[in-house]
């Protein structure tokens, strides 16, 4: 399968490069950006603290289930660890697939089931 999974330290700069598999229609990518406001509080910015080794194991088996389930031809994901600051990158996802449909589900399935699955913690710095 075509997975790549990244976990750096700060904000995620440019996305790593990843090739688009051949016969791939449709490349889906998701940024989240850190917003200005959490639970209601103005904040500066969040810090990710993440339990590395089993993080890059969840999202490998996530990863898996959602290109077997939704036939997708790839996936990359990039997740920050430490103190990202407002209107700074913190998650990128791209999936490759023959159709877009597919692709946007799959995309926010895989989404849904990170936020509750994998250990990657958030704490918002005022």
């Amino acid at each position: 399968m075509n997975i790549a999974i990244h976990i750096f330290p700060g904000p995620l700069a440019q996305p790593v490069a990843w090739p688009t598999p051949d016969g791939a229609g449709a490349l889906v990518q998701f940024e989240g950006i850190v917003r200005p406001g959490e639970d209601g509080r103005t904040i500066a910015a969040l810090d990710y603290e993440a339990y590395d080794e089993m993080a890059r194991r969840m999202f490998r088996r996530l990863a898996e289930d959602v290109i077997t389930k939704h036939g997708m031809m790839g996936l990359c994901v990039e997740h920050s660890t430490g103190r990202v600051r407002v209107g700074e990158c913190s998650f990128r996802l791209r999936i490759a697939s023959a159709h877009r449909k597919e692709a946007l589900r799959a995309s926010d399935e895989f989404i849904d089931r990170m936020k509750k699955d994998v250990p990657i913690w958030k704490s918002s710095v005022a």
